[in-house]
C-alpha cells in the first residue's frame, strides 16, 4: 500500500513542478508575444495603405470595427478593416485597405490554413492584386483560383460584405 502512495506523490510533485514551469514560461513570454503581434499588425496596416501614418481604431461592441487611416497632415485617406471567413480547411483572416470613396487599395491575407499549393495561393499577388482599384460592387468580377474556388470565394465574399458594411458606417458617420 505504501508503494502506490509514494508513486502517486512523486507523480503529483512532477505534475506540480511542470505546471509551475509552464506558468512561468507563459508569464515571461506573453508580453513579448503581444508586442510582436502588435508590430506585425502595424506593418500589415502600413502595407495595405502605404501612405498611412496614423491608424486610429474605431471600436464597436468591444471589437475594432475598422481603422481610420490618416496621412502626415492628419487628413483621413482611408480605412482598413479585418474580415474573417470560413474557407475550405479553416478560417481565413484578411486585412483590406479602402479609400473613403469605397475603392479597395489592397488586401492582405493574414492567416489561413488552406491546402498547400491550392488554397494557399490566395496569399499570392496574382490573386490579391485583383482587388486593387475595385469597389465592393465590382468584386464579383474577381477571378477565383482554379482548384481553390471555396478559398477564393471566402476571401472575395468576406471582403465584399465587410466593405459594404464599412461604407454604411462611414455614410452614417457623416
Amino acid at each position: 500500500m505504501k508503494e502506490p502512495l509514494r508513486y502517486g506523490l512523486i507523480l503529483g510533485l512532477i505534475c506540480f513542478l511542470a505546471a509551475g514551469l509552464l506558468s512561468l514560461v507563459n508569464f515571461i513570454t506573453t508580453p513579448k508575444i503581444m508586442a510582436q503581434e502588435a508590430l506585425e499588425l502595424e506593418n500589415s496596416l502600413k502595407e495595405v495603405i502605404p501612405g498611412g501614418i496614423l491608424f486610429e481604431p474605431l471600436r464597436s461592441n468591444n471589437e475594432t470595427a475598422y481603422y481610420k487611416v490618416l496621412d502626415k497632415n492628419k487628413l483621413l485617406i482611408g480605412v482598413i478593416f479585418k474580415t474573417s471567413a470560413r474557407g475550405y480547411s479553416g478560417v481565413i483572416d484578411t486585412l483590406a485597405g479602402m479609400t473613403i470613396e469605397g475603392k479597395i487599395i489592397a488586401i492582405k491575407v493574414l492567416n489561413q490554413n488552406e491546402t498547400p499549393g491550392l488554397g494557399s495561393r490566395i496569399t499570392e499577388p496574382d490573386f490579391t492584386g485583383q482587388f486593387k482599384g475595385k469597389f465592393d460592387s465590382d468584386l464579383k468580377n474577381i477571378q477565383a483560383i482554379t482548384g481553390a474556388t471555396i478559398s477564393s470565394k471566402a476571401v472575395i465574399d468576406s471582403v465584399k460584405n465587410k466593405a459594404s458594411e464599412i461604407m454604411e458606417l462611414l455614410k452614417n458617420a457623416k
